[in-house]
């Protein structure tokens, strides 16, 4: 089996993500998909699938995530004309939750503070 550098790897990962962040606003153009941002790329070992992590803002993730499954095949063929390379890895997007999940953590930590200096005003 043909092993690759993982330096080549994230080289790979990260022109992919240079890609689909030009080609998905261009080629998704509804305004109700909201802003979509690409967060990271996460490659398998023999290149064949990519796994995209994407936040979206001022839309349902729901909505994003059908509309960019629903590309996933039309994306790809536009990154194989880009990439030139033997093999371009089979898109699967996964919406990345960490993002809220830390705003909601910040905003439970403002709240305790909030909540320690009334204590303490007290």
């Amino acid at each position: 089996m043909h092993k690759t550098s993982p330096h080549r790897n994230q080289r790979l990962a990260d022109q992919i993500q240079r890609d689909l962040a030009e080609l998905i606003p261009r080629e998704l153009r509804s305004t109700s998909l909201g802003l979509i941002t690409l967060q990271s790329i996460e490659l398998s070992p023999d290149l064949a699938h990519a796994k995209v992590f994407f936040t979206v803002l001022g839309a349902e993730p729901e909505h994003a995530l059908k509309a960019l499954q629903e590309k996933a095949g039309y994306l790809h063929s536009l990154l194989f004309k880009r990439l030139h390379i033997h093999t371009v890895p089979t898109l699967h997007f996964h919406y990345d939750s960490s993002v809220e999940h830390g705003i909601e953590m910040s905003r439970l930590i403002d709240q305790a503070v909030e909540s320690d200096q009334q204590d303490e005003s007290k």
